[in-house]
């Protein structure tokens, strides 16, 4: 590398391209790089999921999920399969070893379900078969409200808010919860249809085979050709009443003979609440591997333009928004980086006292720090947690390469006297493998880091090798940078006033000389020998003699600080992430079977008034029968909280307080039957992960025996 460093002296241009080159293209790649909390983790779990109306849990299991479970046990590379069967729906969960490329893996998941479908139920509808998608937990959550039946709340939510929401780049899916669609419902009297012997399956035949459309091929009219169309779809609800739906020797039994038509709306299988009113929530998730930060921003700027199409009475709000977090915190991140930044270069000057040094080597950290966004681009990262963590760690050892090249070359001009120009080549030449050494030393300890396994892995691989990707520029730009501005900006102060001197002493010696007198020699004293780089030195001089004097001492206190280690860590607390205080967290709430939706809504309403009198609290959203299996006895509360510089008490101090008020048996006897959990919002969803500290399972052929 001592090559490089004197071709970079000798041109400079050369020198300040190649570093430009390498900062100009991670400036572009910044503007592209997508802001998220964590990395983007690929967990290879696959869900399958087949939806069988109607179906009981025992129908589901036999008839649906263990034949999809005798089809995808035979892939190679799966860890766990686990499955849920409920009402009307069945839940594969295939986990595969993490070393299994998910889309292989789903893939493989694919073609086995194709095989079974044949043998599914009729009345089953297609299987899905999804990828675990750690970008799918939801983005924002919008409550749409207004003094009006549900329906139409619903209509003006699906029509005006989630269809233009859905347009928005970058979202992936809107769920609504506690939304009531428009629905014709018919409805029929079992007297007349015993009477007619009609059957409710004759019935929901005729209404599927008398309300449809067919292409009916096309019509040739000699030089001109029209396509055919059957219309077959009823047009007014009233018009249902007119399907014939079975004869009986010379007379059409229609609809109306055994019942009525109503243009209603749907059964209510969920419900959402906010602050105690009923609303429809909106769930906006985000497209996988799409800027989190910027989704958030351009659904909210579209739901500015929808506010003012809003008719009268209606309120649209913005309850929960994980951007505000995350923007949050990288804001803290990258004002740390600059600071650090600045501190680094005032340490620098205050050892150097030169602007000039200072400057040369504070470049580097801007230079490296920018560099590295390219290589971030190029690896599919993303501005996280993570990845700015690495970069704020390196901010204190990208410099120091430039620092020792700086300071050999100091070095150089100041006790050789050589040339600026050539002490950059000399002194980067003898410190150059040194430098060498130091950084492969530094990336020998970060590159494993980016190829570890397992989940740990998954999370720190960009740490890793971001921090690596810092590291090797710094190198570049120690031996390119720094030694060609040395040569140029580094002034011989010092050689000028010692020549001024020598010419000084020469007139004094001849005019001593003359007289018969000598002058006395003066004591040379180098620019690390004034000040109180003096009292910096004799310190570690006598800190040095003491260690080399009493070697025993110092190898036993070594010895002692690494053993410990042991009993150090054993009282440091261990988690996977950090717990952070997000200024929200989630109550989720499961009654007794068998509990009906409007039953679950009133004890989760209970919960979410006493949650709201805790200070600091601004919202609840009640969501009860959410999800894929929509079950009316189970859901959440969404608990938001005023930011965390305007509360005395912490997220997990109301997190406890919640869990207190919850236990209370006086608020919430044990003739509830209640389950709750009070946990932080979930960072990553699917897969039938849940969000708890410790999980068990039960494992046995009796179920009888299992609810004991």
């Amino acid at each position: 590398m001592q090559w490089l460093a004197e071709v970079c002296v000798k041109r400079p241009v050369f020198a300040t391209m190649l570093i430009a080159s390498l900062v100009v293209v991670g400036l572009f790649s910044f503007m592209s790089l997508g802001v998220d909390l964590f990395p983007k983790i690929d967990f290879p779990t696959i869900t399958i999921n087949v939806i069988n109306p109607g179906a009981s849990p025992e129908e589901i299991e036999t008839e649906i999920t263990e034949k999809i479970e005798e089809a995808v046990n035979t892939i190679s590379g799966i860890d766990e399969l686990r499955s849920t069967s409920v009402e009307g729906l069945s839940q594969v969960f295939v986990q595969f070893v993490l070393e299994k490329d998910v889309n292989v893996a789903a893939q493989e998941v694919e073609n086995r379900v194709q095989t079974v479908i044949p043998n599914l139920p009729d009345t089953a509808e297609q299987p899905t078969v999804i990828k675990m998608d750690s970008d799918a937990a939801p983005v924002l959550r919008i409550v749409v409200s207004a003094p009006l039946p549900l329906r139409e709340v619903t209509e003006i939510a699906k029509n005006k808010i989630k269809e233009r929401v859905e347009s928005v780049s970058g979202v992936g899916q809107v769920t609504m919860i506690g939304a009531q669609e428009r629905q014709i419902n018919v409805w029929v009297d079992p007297d007349k249809l015993r009477s007619y012997n009609v059957t409710p399956a004759e019935v929901t035949a005729a209404l599927k085979s008398q309300n449809a459309e067919f292409p009916s091929g096309r019509l040739d009219e000699g030089q001109t050709e029209t396509s055919v169309r059957t219309m077959g779809k009823i047009q007014k609800p009233e018009q249902f009443e007119d399907i014939v739906v079975a004869t009986r020797g010379n007379y059409a039994v229609k609809v109306k003979d055994l019942g009525y038509t109503e243009d209603g709306a749907q059964e209510i299988r969920s419900e959402a609440r906010l602050n105690g009113k009923p609303a429809v929530n909106l769930v906006v998730a985000k497209q996988s591997g799409q800027n989190t930060v910027a989704v958030a921003h351009g659904v909210k700027d579209r739901l500015k333009e929808i506010e003012s199409t809003l008719p009268k009475g209606f309120e649209m709000r913005v309850v929960g928004d994980n951007s505000i977090f995350i923007e949050n915190s990288l804001h803290a991140i990258e004002e740390h980086l600059v600071v650090g930044s600045f501190l680094a270069a005032i340490v620098v000057f205050l050892f150097l006292w030169s602007f000039r040094s200072t400057f040369i080597a504070a470049l580097a950290i801007p230079t490296s720090i920018i560099s590295t966004f390219a290589l971030m681009y190029a690896m599919g990262y993303t501005l996280n947690s993570i990845t700015m963590l690495a970069l704020t760690l390196m901010v204190g050892i990208v410099i120091d390469d430039a620092i020792v090249v700086l300071e050999n070359i100091f070095r150089f001009i100041e006790e050789k006297g050589m040339d600026p120009f050539q002490a950059a080549i000399e002194g980067t030449r003898e410190i150059g493998l040194a430098v060498l050494a130091t950084t492969l030393s530094l990336m020998a300890v970060f590159v494993p880091i980016g190829f570890m396994q397992g989940i740990v892995g998954k999370f720190m691989s960009s740490f890793g090798l971001t921090a690596s990707f810092a590291v090797a520029v710094s190198l570049i730009v120690s031996f390119t940078l720094t030694p060609m501005l040395a040569a140029r900006l580094i002034k011989r102060k010092h050689l000028k006033k010692a020549e001024q001197k020598a010419e000084t002493s020469d007139i004094l010696d001849d005019e001593l000389m003359e007289r018969g007198e000598v002058r006395p020699q003066e004591e040379e004293h180098l620019s690390k020998e004034a000040g109180w780089f003096r009292h910096v030195d004799g310190i570690y001089t006598w800190l040095l003699k003491f260690s080399m004097g009493h070697r025993w001492v110092i190898i036993t206190l070594c010895v002692l600080v690494f053993l410990s280690i042991v009993p150090l860590f054993m009282f440091v607390g261990k988690n996977f992430l950090p717990v952070d205080d997000q200024s929200h967290f989630e109550v989720t709430i499961r009654a007794e079977e068998g509990s009906s939706l409007g039953a679950t809504a009133q004890v989760f309403e209970r919960a979410a008034s006493e949650i709201r009198k805790l200070p600091g609290v601004t919202d609840t959203l009640v969501t009860v029968g959410g999800g894929t299996q929509q079950v009316v006895n189970a859901g959440t509360i969404y608990v938001k909280l005023t930011p965390i510089e305007q509360r005395d008490r912490s997220q997990e101090q109301l997190m406890a307080a919640t869990r207190e008020m919850l236990a209370n048996r006086e608020k919430f006897p044990e003739e509830l039957g209640l389950r709750t959990s009070v946990q932080i919002v979930q960072a990553f969803s699917g897969g039938g992960f849940r969000n708890a500290n410790v999980q068990f399972m039960i494992a046995g052929p009796d179920l009888k025996k299992l609810e004991e």
